[in-house]
């Protein structure tokens, strides 16, 4: 599956962790979502990386955003309440369309019709 056209790709990068977000198309016109996490180890006098990738299908979306927001939403509430998770997220410097931002970059292919909303 690693051959599939990618449509639309967006990265975030955490520490020496970054996660991919890429959209990809089947044979058959349709789409899936892989998420990649990527870590960064020494290799010596180098470096290496260590890939984990989920395969994730249209028909499970709504359940998977609703399963991830729940349990973050335990964790903020229930586990950590006194825990300002303001001072987590991205400064708009961090942040900013096709591939500038220190933290979070998006990235359109070209060509693409798909559209998220």
């Amino acid at each position: 599956m690693e051959d599939r056209e990618q449509i639309y790709s967006n990265r975030v990068r955490a520490g020496k962790r970054t996660y991919f977000f890429d959209v990809r198309a089947t044979r058959a016109n349709d789409y899936y979502l892989t998420i990649t996490e990527s870590r960064r180890h020494t290799d010596g006098e180098g470096f290496s990386y260590e890939k984990h990738k989920l395969f994730l299908y249209k028909e499970d979306f709504d359940k998977f955003i609703e399963a991830l927001k729940d349990t973050v939403d335990h964790v903020k509430t229930e586990l950590l309440p006194d825990v300002d998770f303001t001072q987590y997220e991205p400064r708009e410097e961090e942040v900013s369309p096709n591939g500038q931002g220190d933290k979070t970059d998006f990235k359109p292919v070209e060509g693409s019709d798909l559209k998220w909303e």
